[in-house]
């Protein structure tokens, strides 16, 4: 047996390497494949970007509240809450900057249901996503004290 042969014969490197490249490919596709088919790669839901203004008259306990700046939202995806108590946004179509509601006993929001916004009360815009997994608050407005 020659020593220098066993040293330079590289013959079994190749199909080791071959095999390993193979595996590595097959468990590439395998997790490529579980992603689409589990819908892991499309689960991504974008909050919009808005600012929103809130206005108080004392005169009649309503808050106007204004889309300042940002993303145009669908109305649908928008609500209100007043102490807790939800209630759609009540223009349907898109909200865009300058698009304004009135919240209180006599405004659009909440006009049936005797509520009303006064001192302390917490008024917030809130954002529903569309598969209604996840929801945030864009804006947030505490009733000043008379």
């Amino acid at each position: 047996m020659n020593p220098k042969k066993l040293l330079t014969d590289d013959d079994a490197v190749s199909p080791v390497i071959g095999v390993i490249l193979m595996v590595a490919i097959t468990v590439i596709l395998a997790a490529v494949i579980a992603s689409f088919v589990l819908g892991l790669g499309n689960s991504t839901n974008t909050t919009p970007s808005a600012s929103f203004n809130f206005d108080y008259s004392e005169a009649d306990g309503n808050v106007t509240v204004t889309h300042a700046t940002g993303d145009n939202i669908d109305s649908a995806r928008l609500s209100v809450v007043l102490n807790g108590t939800s209630e759609d946004w009540p223009n349907s179509g898109t909200v865009s900057s300058g698009s304004t509601i009135s919240v209180g006993l006599n405004g659009s929001v909440f006009e049936n249901s005797n509520l009303t916004a006064s001192s302390g009360d917490t008024i917030k815009v809130a954002w529903n996503s569309e598969d209604g997994e996840s929801s945030s608050t864009l804006g947030e407005y505490d009733v000043p004290d008379n």
